[in-house]
């Protein structure tokens, strides 16, 4: 340092140079997920909107812990910092390794390989609304892009497979373009915000879900802090529609109530706070004594997931979900830590304080159903097991524009509704939709058949669900009638993306043994009496190890024992189900004769 400078300058100087330094590390810390120089840890503390995730990382760090791999991965590049790195692989037509493969699901990007070599792409569409224009769009780009269709998937979403890596960051850029987005739509990320699909339109209704779904969604995709969660998580809005959303099998289910007078509460339509959905894990939101004035469902939310950044587990996934925390810590504790998040109390209700939710129709998602509007109708349109192709895209965004108001409503029960018919068009709607060779028409057994990618897509399913679930319900459909609703849900693996354990019947994939040498083939095991909701309960698994070709013949025998063995015509599978011991229903399924 220069000699024009005194002693005490050239002190001051020095630790002002140093605290530049340290300055700087920290903010490439926070930046870019990188960890700070060892020597510099107890002075560099991280800043910036990534801080609160990186001081939960050192925190396990200093206590002995081992960061998994995507926290690894996250804190070497923050994936949004990587972007130029993604077009890098794009302009090469480079899959990505594993660390980048697990970054690029930030933008929506899942590399598929082994099953296909290709990237699957997951859109964000808030309360499961899109224009006829966008949806048409989105038909165009998975033409263009992506293998020529789409899946409705079970979070009301869109997801497009077979994108070659040359075109990733096509797609990426061409999904804004229309107007939606893909970001953290994947891995470690706030999932996309479901509500109830008849949302605005519903006869029953509590309220709107779209104004706080959208609210939540913009939230979540402009502060950066919100994604430094230790594993995905998943909220749900319902206004007490009647078609269901599933909320309590979601991190946060907000739940639309109408609270009574004179209970110390402003009586008016409330949330009531739900936390810790994950039927994967056999586990349902639970309620927490807490109701939320649906102005302040963000706030609430946004410290639910700032708790869940500070102290979710960064070693172990299996337990890095918010279910673990709150079964380690209880709910006051829970509350208790959110309280400090928002700087006050929460509003506590009793159930009885609450009125009993309007009742669901289990079928409201399928055909033409009148809305509140005078001479309007919903037309719920079947897709098989959730798949489109790129030109019934477009015809629906055709029908929607021409017969109805123009939205587009996906579900999670993977199909969509066309809003806004008038009376004397439905029809005429109803046979446009049937030229494009799509139905507005189900059977009980269809209605309900809900199934994940499987292994024709995704690395992880051991079954192809997809072609299982159309194989049981052609079979079943021609030899079984049913007088009510009945859902049938097949998962390929136990992660349960299409949560088996809440179906009528629930099949999740497995590898069957078929000989001495170890020969396997596709198969389920097989779950009976899930529900949801006032019904929420996890299946009881009544047979194990079944075979792929015999899974449609056990689903046949398990309705015929119910229908010839139910108390009366008015008892639900659900019911029948859970009036017997699992032996019990053993017995009564595999006396049954079939083909």
């Amino acid at each position: 340092m220069s000699g024009d400078f005194e002693p005490e300058q050239k002190r001051y100087l020095e630790g002002f140079m140093a605290g530049l330094q340290i300055a700087k590390t920290s903010r490439s810390a926070a930046g870019n997920g990188a960890a700070a120089p060892p020597a510099n840890a107890a002075t560099a503390e991280p800043i910036g909107p990534d801080a609160a995730a990186l001081r939960a990382q050192d925190r396990t760090i200093k206590a002995g812990g081992k960061l998994s791999d995507p926290e690894k991965f996250k804190r070497e590049l923050h994936p949004f910092d990587g972007y130029e790195k993604l077009k890098e692989q794009a302009a090469n037509n480079e899959a990505p390794k594993p660390d980048d493969n697990f970054r690029w699901r930030f933008f929506g990007l899942f590399y598929c390989a082994p099953t296909q070599k290709a990237y699957m792409c997951r859109l964000r569409i808030p309360n499961g609304i899109l224009s006829h224009r966008q949806f048409s769009g989105v038909g165009e780009l998975a033409e263009r892009y992506a293998g020529g269709y789409a899946h409705v998937t079970t979070r009301a979403n869109l997801q497009m497979r077979e994108v070659e890596p040359k075109n990733a960051v096509a797609m990426v850029e061409a999904i804004q373009d229309l107007g939606l987005s893909s970001r953290g739509s994947g891995a470690d990320n706030i999932r996309n915000v479901t509500g109830t699909p008849t949302a605005g339109i519903d006869p029953q209704e509590l309220i709107d879900t779209r104004p706080y779904a959208r609210e939540w969604h913009f939230h979540i995709l402009n502060d950066r802090s919100l994604y430094g969660i230790p594993r995905k998580f998943n909220v749900g809005f319902d206004g007490g529609g009647m078609i269901p959303v599933l909320e309590d099998t979601n991190d946060i289910g907000f739940q639309a109530v109408a609270v009574k007078d004179g209970f110390g509460v402003a009586p008016g339509i409330w949330f009531k706070l739900m936390l810790g959905g994950i039927t994967g894990h056999q586990d349902f939101a639970r309620a927490t004594g807490v109701i939320v004035k649906p102005e302040d469902a963000t706030k609430v939310a946004d410290a639910v997931v700032r708790v869940f950044i500070d102290n979710g587990d960064r070693t172990n996934r299996a337990k890095a979900r918010l279910k673990y925390i709150l079964d380690a810590w209880g709910f006051e504790k829970f509350l208790a830590a959110m309280e400090d998040k928002l700087g006050h109390k929460l509003t506590r209700a009793p159930e009885q304080a609450l009125e009993t939710r309007p009742p669901f129709d289990r079928l409201a998602h399928i055909g033409p159903h009148p809305q509140k509007q005078t001479g309007l109708h919903w037309l719920g349109v079947v897709l098989p097991v959730g798949k489109i192709t790129a030109e019934q895209m477009r015809g629906i965004g055709k029908v929607a524009e021409e017969f109805g108001d123009g939205d587009i409503r996906l579900t999670v029960w993977q199909n969509l509704l066309i809003s806004g018919v008038a009376d004397d068009r439905v029809d005429a709607a109803q046979a446009a939709v049937e030229s494009i060779g799509l139905s507005t028409k189900a059977t009980s057994i269809r209605a309900g058949l809900v199934a994940c990618t499987g292994s024709a897509g995704c690395r992880l399913a051991l079954s192809d669900t997809k072609r299982h679930a159309e194989e049981i319900a052609h079979w079943c459909e021609a030899r079984v009638q049913l007088d009510g609703p009945l859902n049938i849900h097949l998962t390929g693996c136990p992660n349960s993306c299409a949560q088996h354990y809440i179906g009528d019947i629930g099949l999740v994939g497995t590898k069957v043994q078929v000989s001495e040498d170890g020969d396997q083939v596709e198969g389920y095991h097989i779950v009976v009496g899930g529900g949801f909701g006032p019904d929420a309960a996890c299946g009881r698994e009544v047979f194990h190890d079944v075979k792929a070709e015999e899974a449609p013949r056990a689903v046949e025998r398990m309705l015929k024992a119910y229908l010839g063995h139910r108390a009366s015509a008015d008892e639900s599978f659900l019911a029948f189900t859970r009036r017997h011991e699992v032996d019990a229903l053993k017995t009564l399924i595999e006396t049954q004769a079939v083909e």
